[in-house]
């Protein structure tokens, strides 16, 4: 042991910084992912509309699917979690960081 490493704190800060840094952002892109809807119905979407072009500069519009009741409270879950992360983080930092 060395008097001028406390180990216990640094490895409380390393868990806290891999938490944050790590787990912030996967929450987001999971809330993202769960938003797009499934691959297949996205799949399925693009290919009606490419299927309806008749020139490459033909531009069409293509209609992406709603996610389902489960998939957008998820969504939301996920993103209120990195709302209240981040206005937790903020009011710890003006308040002082104490």
């Amino acid at each position: 042991m060395s008097d001028f490493i406390e180990w216990g704190a640094l490895g409380q800060v390393l868990v806290a910084g891999v938490l944050v840094g790590a787990g912030i952002p996967a929450l987001f892109a999971l809330g993202l992912r769960l938003l797009a809807g499934p691959a297949r119905e996205r799949e399925e979407a693009a290919a009606r509309a490419a299927a309806r072009r008749t020139s490459p500069d033909d531009a069409v519009a293509v209609a992406i699917p709603r996610p389902g009741p489960a998939r957008l409270a998820g969504a939301v879950l996920c993103l209120a979690l990195v709302v209240a992360a981040v206005a937790t983080g903020l009011f710890v930092v003006v308040s002082g960081g104490h």
